[in-house]
């Protein structure tokens, strides 16, 4: 099996092999430049291997073969006759006759599907064009807003040596790597004011650097979004000297929750007084809960420059929370009045959160970050469009919607890698049958494909709704409509809260299904989980965002209007049409926010918390219906822009993507069955058909997982399990 460090050296910018990350040696090498593509008479370019070349390479092509071969002969369906003979199983069963367990599908949509799988020679190594089928799916993924372009460099970017797995590397040495990478990305990020005013294509670098480093999203996302892009949302002011942290000489960062104000950061307590006389601030932590928490703080990477979320004090007025300019370190560690303390490493890759302190620090006043939100006047007073503390504090760290796009381009980037990952093992690891005298892929198992296969009808819906959000956010920023921005705005809180949860559960989902060989760090899979975690947190705690979003969104829509109960529609949705599967699911968010705005009407007066609490659950469930609702609209979209498309050989790529919504759907659909069937809206018999439609496209799509898969379009190298057992070393006894 392939690793990183087996495939060719790629040239990178200055000419010379880019480093396996094995070893802790400083990174020199820029990006590498991409292969060159074929010439137009057909031959490869001279960084090219034809599909051949590779398989003599790479001893596993003849394994995907045949299971390729397995899955014709024993799993796949006619699609057209004369339908072949089926000579690998028993003469008491015929090729044709469904086996046992397996639904009968021939014909259709599932027969249509099933004749058409990319063989292996079709499958590309890194760098080569994809076969038509998952190049056309790719185009429908990565489409706009960020469009191709917007990708393409980020993936060239991670598909560098520079960025493969570092292992033995202590977590100095760790996050002393991700600062170097970090500036190895600037070379694709460009202009950090560009950057930072793109929130496509910030979303888009985080999508691809969570996939090979979760401590470079993070630090990358803090110093282009949080930092460049809370100066840019703000009035620009010229005494403000910043070519350093444009050139990363120095590294910015955000300083927002304290020790003890996270969620409840509107309530945060450092304080910068307004100090006449010297015409600037006095910034200062009053007591330790008020420390920062968690910034990346220490003198790893460089100086650092923070923007810091501190309560306005003027002629002894509270004004609220505004943000500060503030150079924390210089070459020599922290400024005089800058206290940094590291905190414990926590989970998933390293970052140097710290604690981080002021002690009567003066600031200048260019420091202050004004706009419409609050001016200072020279006499002290304050100039806003808000009269209340909490609008203007929400104003001042309004990029945290951007960080929140990035925490769910985090999630779907890191949830398509897993899968990915776990299709590849799935098609190459071998095991027994059931009579224990055949090795059969695990493919052949539909215990372990059919969850996979689930998993990746969700993943598609996680992009998609990816990609709705962030086109509906910077449609928002474009627009001068209140109402639409705050729409917009809570799609994606709730975007964020969804993709992350869900991608939690496709990782773990595929590290289980990778069994040992998916706990080694060296296999890329096995820091997912604990990186997702913090890309929950992130920008907002997850539930935190999601009980918000709820009430915002009961008070918004009030209570449902359910349609009446339509026979017909209960008959489509049993036969996993999506549109029906759709209304139904419609049908359930308009019970799900009845009830909720009912129990709320119906709850005491007098004690406002407690009145949520009654109908907390009962909303918030009602927002997942929503999300479920979004994310198959912007599923169905998708797919209706390229209705047309029609690829010569392979079939229809949009019957893949209808198949694949339908599945995504009838899982969701299915754990509402009993209140559907309550309402009159499924019947017993129709409900009782969801769980055989949802395993009929199961075995239809799962073939494909391959193709599904290769759309995602990870770098070859950034797919394949290093096979563990093979790279151990003989440890001496001590």
């Amino acid at each position: 099996m392939l690793r990183g460090d087996q495939f060719e050296p790629r040239s990178t910018a200055q000419g010379a092999a880019a480093p396996y990350c094995g070893a802790p040696a400083p990174i020199t090498s820029r990006v590498s430049a991409p292969r060159a593509p074929p010439t137009p008479g057909g031959e490869p370019g001279p960084q090219y291997r034809t599909h051949h070349e590779h398989a003599e390479a790479d001893p596993r092509g003849r394994a995907v073969r045949a299971v390729r071969e397995w899955w014709r002969r024993h799993v796949n369906f006619p699609a057209a006759p004369p339908a072949r003979p089926d000579t690998g199983s028993s003469s008491r069963q015929g090729g044709n006759r469904p086996r046992r367990g397996r639904p009968a599908v021939s014909g259709g949509r599932a027969g249509e599907l099933a004749s058409h799988v990319t063989t292996v020679d079709e499958i590309p190594v890194a760098g080569e064009p994809l076969p038509p089928v998952p190049a056309f799916l790719r185009e429908v993924l990565f489409e706009e807003p960020a469009g191709r372009a917007g990708h393409d460099g980020w993936r060239a970017l991670i598909a560098d040596g520079a960025f493969d797995y570092c292992g033995d590397l202590s977590e100095r040495r760790s996050v002393e790597r991700t600062y170097e990478r970090l500036r190895l990305l600037s070379g694709t990020a460009g202009d950090p004011r560009a950057l930072a005013a793109d929130a496509a294509r910030l979303a888009a670098m985080h999508e691809w650097t969570a996939v090979v480093d979760g401590s470079l999203a993070t630090v990358a996302g803090i110093h282009y979004n949080l930092f460049w892009g809370s100066v840019l949302d703000h009035d620009p002011d010229p005494a403000r000297e910043l070519e350093r942290e444009a050139a990363l000489e120095r590294i910015g960062t955000f300083l927002c929750t304290e020790a003890d104000h996270g969620n409840d950061a509107a309530a945060l307590e450092t304080t910068a007084v307004h100090d006449p006389a010297a015409g600037g601030f006095v910034l200062t932590t009053p007591h330790p809960g008020a420390a920062k928490f968690m910034p990346n703080t220490s003198a790893a990477g460089g100086p650092k420059t923070a923007v810091v979320a501190a309560r306005l004090i003027s002629d002894g007025t509270d004004q609220g929370v505004f943000l500060f300019l503030v150079r924390l370190t210089d070459a020599h560690g922290p400024r005089p009045g800058v206290s940094v303390q590291a905190l414990p490493r926590r989970t998933g890759t390293p970052v140097d959160h710290c604690l981080t302190s002021f002690d009567h620090l003066p600031l200048p006043r260019h420091a202050l970050l004004q706009g419409p939100h609050g001016r200072l006047t020279a006499d002290g007073g304050l100039v806003s469009r808000y009269g209340s503390r909490r609008r203007r504090f929400l104003h001042a760290i309004h990029r945290v919607t951007t960080g929140k796009l990035c925490m769910s381009a985090c999630g779907v980037g890191g949830a398509r890698a897993a899968l990915a990952i776990a299709v590849a093992y799935a098609t190459e690891r071998r095991t027994s049958d059931l009579t224990g005298r055949r090795r059969v892929p695990l493919t052949a198992h539909r215990s372990h494909l059919d969850r996979l296969t689930r998993a990746t009808a969700t993943a598609y819906a996680m992009t998609f709704l990816h990609r709705a959000a962030t086109a509906a956010w910077i449609a928002a920023q474009a627009g001068e409509g209140h109402g639409e921005e705050a729409e917009a705005e809570r799609l994606v809180a709730v975007t964020k809260a969804w993709n992350t949860w869900r991608a939690r559960e496709i990782v773990l989902e595929c590290r289980e299904r990778c069994g040992a060989h998916g706990l080694f760090p060296a296999a890329g899979l096995a820091e997912f989980p604990l990186n997702i975690e913090g890309a929950i947190t992130a920008e907002g705690d997850n539930l935190t965002v999601w009980v918000k979003a709820a009430a915002e969104r009961l008070t918004a829509a009030g209570p449902g209007g359910a349609p009446a109960p339509d026979p017909a529609r209960s008959a489509a949705a049993a036969a996993g049409d999506p549109s029906a599967l759709r209304d139904l699911m419609a049908v359930r968010e308009a019970q799900l926010r009845t009830e909720a705005a009912a129990l709320l009407r119906a709850a005491p007066p007098g004690d406002p918390l407690g009145r949520w609490n009654t109908a907390a659950a009962t909303a918030m469930q009602a927002l997942d219906a929503y999300a479920v609702l979004a994310a198959a609209d912007a599923f169905t979209a998708a797919t209706a822009r390229h209705e047309d498309a029609r690829l010569p050989g392979h079939g229809p790529g949009t019957g893949l993507l209808r198949e694949l919504c339908a599945l995504f759907l009838l899982e969701q659909i299915r754990p509402h069955a009993a209140e559907l069937i309550a309402s009159g809206h499924l019947t017993p018999q129709d409900a009782a058909a969801l769980r055989a439609a949802a395993e009929q496209r199961c075995a239809a799509l799962g073939p494909h997982l391959p193709d599904l898969t290769a759309a995602f379009d990870l770098p070859r190298h950034r797919t394949h399990l290093p096979h563990v057992a093979t790279q151990a070393r003989v440890q001496p006894l001590p």
